[in-house]
Formats: structure tokens, sequence, C-alpha cells
């Protein structure tokens, strides 16, 4: 039996972190929003204030994580990557709220095309045809899961507005993917470093929105109001707050280690296992149409 080098060992553990991370963070999200769907942009500040406590926490407590100086230069630099950063985010928990949790990975299917089509364009390089054989399959298993179907009552049925929240989410994830690749050496190619300007830079942009859209207001009232679980949303935000935390550094390692396009193979491999917990935790309604989806999806993405 020849043993894994080191390397492997290491790519394998980043690979692994970044799923159980992304699992926990889907699933408490989605409880979360069921309790709480008015405030999915203050739910989404929370999480970035948590995650850049905790970045600001144990950079005292370890010498190995340093926390960086604040330099408008880098600051401006880091724009387009916080810009792209924020932006999916948000269509992500917006079309997280409004779809079923199963369902989220299909919704979101078009992320490997679209991370194809960003580093080509981006890196100036075409793909191979085994490369585009696979993005049109993929394309094919997004096309087969949003179809309309019969079986599914009228409430299950996804939105047209969730479809579109789940492609730009999937568009501006692979800006991003792409992005990171460009944007560590302003960071001295550290990962920490990039999470913390991401998250910082990341709360900043989406506080005056919180504020316009009226969810502070809205909170106090749910708050004051004696009818409202808060208990759901306050332990639900400090749960993914946390593991927001641990699935940024996660996700920086995993495409630091591997490729934005193999990142994404992660991502598709955890598919099938969300799939089958979003049937059995929140009791999601799985078709033909949904599971053959996902399989060929994934199978298009293997």
């Amino acid at each position: 039996m020849t043993l894994l080098d080191p390397q492997q060992l290491k790519v394998a553990a980043v690979v692994a972190f970044y799923m159980v991370s992304a699992l926990i963070m889907v699933f408490v999200n989605k409880a979360v929003l069921n309790s709480s769907p008015e405030l999915p942009l203050l739910f989404l500040l929370l999480q970035l204030m948590i995650a850049v406590v905790l970045l600001k926490a144990s950079s005292l407590v370890s010498q190995k994580v340093q926390i960086p100086k604040f330099e408008v230069d880098t600051a401006k630099k880091l724009v387009p990557v916080v810009s792209v950063n924020i932006i999916g985010l948000v269509f992500n928990t917006l079309c997280l709220r409004d779809v079923e949790a199963s369902f989220f990975q299909i919704a979101r299917g078009l992320v490997l095309p679209l991370t194809i089509a960003v580093s080509s364009v981006y890196m100036r390089s075409k793909p191979s045809k085994l490369v585009l054989a696979c993005a049109t399959l993929v394309t094919i298993g997004f096309m087969v899961g949003v179809a309309p179907s019969s079986s599914l009552p009228v409430t299950a049925i996804p939105s047209t507005l969730s479809l579109f929240y789940g492609v730009l989410s999937s568009l501006f994830i692979a800006f991003h993917a792409v992005l990171i690749k460009t944007s560590l050496p302003y960071c001295n190619n550290s990962t920490i470093e990039l999470a913390w300007w991401t998250n910082l830079g990341s709360a900043v942009m989406v506080l005056p929105f919180v504020v316009l859209h009226g969810e502070l207001s809205l909170f106090y009232g749910l708050w004051t109001g004696g009818v409202w679980d808060w208990s759901t949303f306050v332990w639900g935000s400090l749960v993914t707050g946390v593991f927001g935390f641990l699935l940024c550094v996660a996700g920086l390692l995993s495409i630091k280690v591997t490729s934005p396009i193999t990142h994404m193979f992660s991502s598709a491999a955890k598919s099938v296992l969300q799939t089958l917990l979003g049937v059995w935790i929140f009791n999601d309604i799985m078709t033909t149409n949904r599971a053959g989806s996902i399989f060929i999806i994934s199978g298009g993405t293997v």
C-alpha cells in the first residue's frame, strides 16, 4: 500500500475541513433564516463581525496569526475581491432563505461552469474539450433540477427570483475564487490577512444596507414585541459566525493549496451530503428531477 505524501495529506485535510464547515454553515443558516426571514442582511453582518472579532482574538492568543495594519493602498487594491465577496454572500443568503436546503446546491449549480468561464477569460486560456463537455453536463444538470415538476406542491416550487439569486451567487462566487489568487500577494500570501481584510471590508460595505433596509428597527421591534423566538437568531448568529470564520479560512486555504476549479469540486462533492441531510433534517421533498440533477451535476464535476 502506497502511503499518501505530506502534500496529499495536506490537501485532503483542507478539503475535509472545508466540507464539514460548509455543511454546518448551510444548515444552521437555513434554520435561522427560516425563523427570521426578515433579517437576512443583519444576520450576515453579525456573522462577519463575529469573524472579525475571532480573527483579532486569535492574533492575541497565537503569534502565528498576524492581523495586518490598516493601509489605504492595500485596502484600495483589495476593493475588487472584498466587493465581489460581499455581493456573493448577499445573493447566497437570499437564495438559501427562499429555497429548500436540499435544493440550494441545485440553485447554485452553475458555479463550476461559471468558474471555468471566468477563469478562462481572466487567465486568457482556452479550456480543453473535455472541460467544456463536463461544464455542459453540469449545466444540463442545473436545467434538469430547475425544470417544473408536477410532483412538487406549490409551496415547494422555487420562485424565479430565488433562482435568479442562485445564478448571481454562482457568478460572484466564481469571480471571488479567481480574484483570491491575484489578491493574496497584496496580503503577503497570507490567507489569514486576506480573511481579515475580506470580513472587515465586507462588514463595512453591508452595514449601510442593513440600515437602509430597516433591519435594525425591525430587529428592535421583534425583540421588544415578545412573540419572536429570538434565541434561534442569536444562537444561530453565534454558531454561524464561528463557522463562518472557519469556512472563510478553509475556503481560502482550499483555493491556495489547490485551484479555483478544484475548490469547486469540493463544493460539488458535499452537495450530495447536503441534499441527503436536507431531506432528513428539514423534511425537504426529493423528486426524480432533483435527484437526477444532483447526480448529473456531481458526475459532470467529477
